[in-house]
């Protein structure tokens, strides 16, 4: 997963100058759950097929010009260690914003199934 790329990639999109700014999110293994129950990794499943779908959706909404997604699926992932990118670029703020958010929440809730490793 290497952001730098996929940060080439965008600026390299034929409309990319109709760009005014590109939003990057990158999760993380992060050391505990939401509950705080300590983890020592976890393993991603990805729905390939609904994340191309919501990709192109939000790729139609007004003043996107890009999104690109790479997520880290089968293999057990440490905590630390990258998980998911979401680049979107797009027009205005307003646009880009509203569109990772509401792209990183439709991945979240439907495209992607983790599986958590606790500590003993």
């Amino acid at each position: 997963m290497d952001i730098a790329s996929m940060l080439e990639q965008v600026k390299a999109h034929p409309d990319f100058s109709k760009a005014g700014m590109v939003l990057c999110h990158n999760g993380v293994v992060r050391e505990n759950t939401r509950e705080g129950d300590p983890v020592t990794g976890l393993t991603i499943q990805v729905d390939h097929e609904l994340l191309s779908r919501i990709v192109q959706e939000q790729k139609s909404r007004p003043g996107i010009v890009e999104i690109l997604v790479h997520i880290e699926e089968d293999k057990l992932l440490q905590v630390g260690d990258d998980v998911m990118v979401l680049i979107v670029a797009g027009d205005i703020r307003e646009n880009v914003i509203e569109t990772l958010a509401e792209t990183l929440n439709l991945i979240k809730s439907q495209v992607t199934r983790k599986k958590q490793f606790f500590k003993e």
